[in-house]
């Protein structure tokens, strides 16, 4: 297998993407919360002693996705033009599913933007309901979809 972050000597390096194209690049992550149903009734009523989470959240989310250079190493900044951090709540479960999509126009994809704004999203939930419930799990951090550049379009089987 052939790894393109390093170098003939098996130094890490950063890839060298400046001769490539850019095309418009989309990818979708999530991730799920796992928590009792009674504090997921708090979260969707208002009823957390933090404030709004999911409202937290989102922008954490967000702010996770543009600074995904800074916390992955290696990893290229993007010129990103749109995030988005979604919620979809199961209360019979007991599960936040966490989505998150980006778009650029760049050289690079943009998965690791969005694996990184699921995941910062998931822990800004756990984080503002620790106080009531420490037995939260994050878990099935996975990417969903992507499409732009010369590997073409990927769609996880359900």
């Amino acid at each position: 297998m052939n790894f393109n972050h390093f170098d003939e000597s098996g130094n890490a390096i950063m890839v060298d993407v400046s001769a490539k194209q850019p095309t418009l690049r989309t990818a979708i992550a999530a991730a799920e919360v796992r928590l009792s149903t009674k504090l997921l009734a708090a979260i969707t009523s208002g009823g957390v002693a933090k404030g709004d989470v999911l409202g937290v959240a989102r922008l954490a989310g967000i702010m996770a996705a543009k600074r995904t250079p800074d916390l992955i190493p290696l990893s290229h900044p993007l010129a990103i033009h749109n995030v988005t951090v979604d919620f979809e709540m199961n209360d019979a479960a007991g599960v936040i599913s966490v989505r998150c999509t980006v778009r650029a126009f760049e050289r690079t994809g943009v998965e690791m933007e969005a694996m990184t704004g699921a995941s910062l999203a998931a822990l800004t939930i756990y984080d503002m309901c620790k106080g009531s419930d420490k037995s939260i799990t994050i878990g099935e951090i996975r990417l969903l979809f992507k499409e732009g550049g010369k590997s073409g379009v990927y769609k996880r089987a359900s």
